[in-house]
């Protein structure tokens, strides 16, 4: 209702300044005072023009409303002195109206659109003039499917030691929900999932989830993955998420990632050789002889000598660790006598 009123108002304001410029016979050019109706349609229509704008663009940013703002001062300024520099040669003729009218008019309007096309590069010429609201921490943090649908990021969230924003690209929600709406019952759970995860996020207090619009002319044809990047180097954030392939892709171009493998990782107990440890052998090893078992956190933990085992409880020495981004495996043997009880029961206690 407020945006009624303003625009009606803008409206009565543009059509009262018009018609007392075409009516003011002594300092307007002769044109106008030939055609004064056709000249206040024209400027009626030119005005209007924006409102038509405003109406075909109902979604406004923070940071759009912002370079429209510091464009507006900027331009009236420039304009102000224009005129100062034109005085001298149009003071004492019948243009001197019409001249302060139009740049009063045109150089707003070139402020504002050229800061709204370079708003994101402005703050390295004005290093303390910043278009984008102030949010907490550092460099914001770009979620990928994966890493939502995981569900990790939420449990870390929860924790309170990220203060970053997080970003959700546009073809991000696109692809969630198109997984959801999936034919095959595991995608659909899938897709699902992500969405609430998603809903999680949003609603956590602690945290800052903003969607981002990111259809550029300059990102069609291109994958999900490459789209992702593309705006991660864009604004200048860090990629989140549990895929391998989109890992590599990212940190090629050189765009910091955060691996939620790699975080849950460096959380689990580290073991090293020698160390004892007890657990129960599931299932025979790839090799023959091998027995496999896993810790309490997923680590799977491949024993030599081990096959005759499978389903009892074992005590394995730690022969070696192998710890990439898709996870963690340990090697041992089975311990040659179980005299070690209190490392025994250390072990346990950590698995």
């Amino acid at each position: 209702m407020l945006l009624i009123i303003i625009r009606v108002l803008f409206a009565f304001v543009c059509a009262g300044a018009f018609a007392t410029f075409v009516s003011s016979r002594g300092s307007t050019p002769e044109f106008v005072q030939d055609s004064p109706f056709v000249t206040f349609l024209v400027l009626m229509l030119v005005s209007q023009a924006v409102m038509l704008v405003d109406l075909w663009i109902p979604r406004k940013r923070l940071d759009d409303i912002s370079g429209i703002y510091f464009g507006l001062l900027i331009g009236i300024f420039l304009s102000y002195i224009l005129n100062l520099a034109l005085a001298p040669l149009v003071d004492n003729t019948e243009y001197r109206g019409l001249t302060f009218m139009m740049t009063t008019l045109i150089l707003p309007y070139i402020c504002i659109s050229l800061l709204l096309q370079t708003k994101d590069d402005f703050r390295f010429i004005i290093p303390y003039v910043e278009f984008a609201k102030e949010v907490k921490g550092g460099r914001p943090f770009l979620l990928d499917t994966s890493s939502i649908i995981d569900g990790r990021i939420a449990d870390v969230i929860e924790t309170k030691i990220l203060e970053s924003e997080l970003i959700v690209p546009n073809f991000i929600l696109q692809e969630l929900q198109e997984i959801a709406d999936s034919n095959d019952k595991l995608r659909r759970n899938r897709g699902r999932r992500g969405l609430d995860v998603l809903s999680r996020l949003q609603s956590n207090p602690n945290i800052e989830v903003r969607l981002y619009d990111a259809d550029h002319q300059d990102m069609k044809g291109m994958s999900v993955d490459q789209r992702l990047v593309a705006v991660a180097k864009h604004l200048g954030g860090r990629v989140v998420t549990n895929d391998f392939n989109l890992n590599k892709v990212a940190s090629v171009q050189g765009v910091d990632v955060i691996n939620l493998n790699d975080v849950a990782n460096s959380l689990k107990p580290r073991y090293l050789p020698g160390e004892h440890l007890q657990l129960k052998i599931i299932k025979p090893g790839e090799a023959p002889g091998q027995g496999v078992g896993y810790l309490d956190d997923g680590t799977m933990v491949v024993c030599e000598s081990a096959s005759s085992m499978i389903g009892r409880d074992a005590h394995i020495v730690v022969t070696s660790v192998l710890q990439n981004s898709a996870g963690r495996m340990i090697f041992g043997k089975l311990a040659s006598s179980p005299t070690h009880s209190g490392a025994h029961a250390a072990a346990a206690e950590r698995s």
